[in-house]
């Protein structure tokens, strides 16, 4: 004989009733669970799967930011920043196609491989680094976007800013959705799963574990890219060996880049970053070092 839906659905509660007792004290909601990060009414992580008791999700951050679970078409917003920067001219832009702005300066909606050397120039990076910038990123990501308008890859190796959302690309951290809005909680999650010291900020070493950790089978095009982007990004950010979480959350919708070059532009010069002249300094203390071992 079978059930209307009425009792399908108390037959239901009866048989799940005993599972939910045992997981409440005298009361009928359930149990609510304390995790590292914050109080939630579920597990966030089981025994059989250490990597979830590893990599802690910031489960206690909508108290401080409005359903961080929901992609933000123009903003790029975190705890700290709830209402992110105002998007003055940008707000028809999501935050990935405000990330690339920066390289499109006459606005016609096209990033020309010139336009990404100058850009990178500007930022500070030298001659040779800024050419492997320009063949990798209108190498790899300006088929993808020439999709949206024909199958014919451009003769131009122009990067389109309007269908930019094409060229994400696979093991990244998931901070862009596939149309290129920004999701705050990815966003906190980076740092609450790989901020082992909890400094609100990522060294390089955690920022190759998050690379690691993200990388999904048979991906390499994703691997790479990357590699790419985060060490481009420890080069251009870094500071005591360490990427902050604002400078990055600015990265993320472009802000950063205009920062940089007003301030190198202004003759106050950019104070952060991984030059040849750290590299000098660092390969004369580890030879400091070795020359002390040696006459000891």
């Amino acid at each position: 004989m079978s059930l209307d839906p009425l009792q399908q659905n108390s037959a239901y509660q009866s048989q799940t009733q005993p599972h939910n007792q045992s997981q409440t004290s005298g009361n009928s909601s359930p149990t609510t669970r304390v995790s590292d990060s914050g109080l939630v009414e579920f597990d966030v992580s089981v025994s059989e799967s250490p990597v979830t008791k590893q990599r802690k999700q910031a489960t206690d951050i909508d108290a401080l930011l409005s359903k961080p679970s929901v992609a933000r078409a123009n903003l790029a917003v975190s705890a700290s920043k709830p209402d992110g920067p105002p998007a003055e001219g940008r707000e028809d832009y999501t935050v990935l196609q405000q990330h690339v702005l920066f390289w499109d300066r006459d606005g016609d909606g096209a990033i020309y491989p010139w336009d990404t050397y100058r850009g990178f120039r500007e930022l500070g990076f030298n001659l040779v680094f800024s050419l492997l910038a320009m063949i990798i990123i209108n190498g790899g990501f300006s088929y993808p976007t020439r999709l949206a308008y024909s199958w014919l890859p451009d003769v131009w190796f122009r990067v389109w800013v309007r269908p930019i959302h094409k060229a994400k690309h696979g093991s990244d951290t998931g901070v862009y959705d596939k149309e290129g809005r920004f999701v705050p909680q990815c966003f906190e999650d980076m740092f609450s799963k790989w901020d082992e010291e909890d400094k609100g900020s990522l060294s390089w070493l955690e920022l190759w574990n998050m690379i690691a950790g993200n990388r999904l089978a048979v991906d390499p095009y994703g691997w790479g890219a990357a590699v790419f982007e985060f060490g481009t990004t420890w080069l251009l950010l870094q500071k005591n060996g360490r990427v902050c979480k604002e400078d990055l959350r600015q990265t993320y919708d472009g802000t950063i880049f205009w920062k940089i070059k007003e301030m190198r532009e202004s003759g106050k010069g950019w104070n952060k970053g991984f030059g040849i002249r750290n590299l000098v300094d660092l390969g004369r203390d580890q030879a400091i070092k070795r020359l002390g071992i040696f006459q000891r």
